[in-house]
């Protein structure tokens, strides 16, 4: 399926139905008196999360979305129809906003979220509701209002409470596939991810916590180089970051400046995202040369007030530690939120 986080739709409520003019006409009732019904009130507009949806593709190739409008009235005091509801399907973590003045409008983050984003327009009056003792036959009905119509932008942001940074290459997508059931596509080559990845991984039995892995992140990308950082959006909302840091030969330059260029492309897109707490990921530990590299290395992130791990993704070792560290952080994090606070700190 592919992988679609913004689109541009045209959504209109319906238009409520006119109010009819009629008078009762049957046998040995000459002078029937008005019976015009009620027009119909046109569909809102209702947009609803679906947790099985993770794209908003549904919406790229079809930009205009309608509900329907209100029936008029009928005569014998018959109300008409009102119109049929329009229901938007998104996927958790979607934003609506305002395309023309960019206000935000919903934030769908729950899981059961549902919301009236517009009202259809209520259905005119028939002629039966002005009758008086002074205006016994009434000719006169109102007309339906019209429905609102606006174009909106939605974006995605995806749920997780892990993001995974670093260069590309730097191994976030084979750990991703190593401690969940994420399948994205592995390779030597820069840039194999193109897309965000989701991972749900398990730990302490019957707990567990969402990973994202997003495409790496190059010198100049808040300047557009490389994929940029418009895929950064997917890990706004993530807890803590993953920040692994590749010692082979096949990440060229000075590890720990690679480390702070990153940490400044964060900082060039949101000084909010970087001030995410950060556990540094050595990773490729199965090779010699790694291994003997990283007892240097280790205590200047240490020194720079970060924990360090080290794993090997394809042998898994360390895997086991930093899954239940990152497990242990998580769940702070969650009862610090169930009290009202919002720090967490590794």
């Amino acid at each position: 399926m592919k992988f679609v986080d913004e689109v541009k739709i045209n959504v209109r409520s319906g238009d409520g139905g006119r109010g009819c003019v009629s008078f009762r006409r049957e046998k040995y009732i000459p002078m029937g008196g008005p019976d015009g019904g009620d027009g119909g009130k046109g569909g809102d507009v209702i947009v609803a999360v679906d947790p099985g949806l993770g794209t908003l593709l549904d919406f790229r190739y079809k930009p205009h979305h309608r509900a329907g409008n209100g029936r008029p009235g009928m005569g014998k005091n018959c109300h008409g129809r009102s119109g049929e509801d329009l229901r938007l399907i998104v996927p958790p973590g979607t934003l609506i906003f305002d395309a023309e003045t960019g206000e935000q409008l919903a934030d769908l983050t729950a899981k059961d979220a549902s919301l009236v984003l517009m009202r259809g327009g209520m259905g005119g009056r028939g002629n039966a509701r002005f009758a008086s003792s002074t205006n016994r036959a009434p000719r006169h009905a109102q007309p339906g209002i019209e429905g609102d119509e606006r174009w909106l932008r939605l974006e995605l942001k995806l749920l997780a409470d892990v993001g995974l940074v670093g260069l590309p290459n730097a191994g976030k997508s084979t750990l991703i596939s190593s401690v969940s059931a994420a399948r994205p596509k592995i390779a030597d080559y820069p840039f194999t991810t193109l897309v965000p990845n989701l991972g749900v991984v398990r730990y302490g039995g019957y707990r567990s916590f969402v990973m994202a892995d997003i495409p790496g992140i190059i010198e100049g990308a808040s300047e557009g180089q490389g994929l940029g950082t418009r895929f950064l959006r997917h890990v706004e909302r993530t807890d803590l970051f993953l920040h692994l840091v590749d010692l082979s030969d096949l990440q060229p330059g000075d590890p720990l400046e690679n480390f702070k260029m990153i940490n400044h492309e964060l900082m060039e897109h949101s000084p909010e995202l970087a001030g995410k707490p950060q556990i540094v990921v050595l990773s490729k530990m199965d090779i010699t040369e790694v291994r003997e590299r990283a007892e240097e290395i280790i205590p200047l992130f240490e020194a720079m007030g970060h924990e360090v791990f080290t794993l090997s993704a394809v042998t898994r070792d360390g895997l086991e530690p930093l899954v239940h560290r990152i497990g242990s952080l998580i769940d702070a994090r969650r009862h610090e939120s169930d009290d009202g606070t919002d720090e967490v700190s590794p």
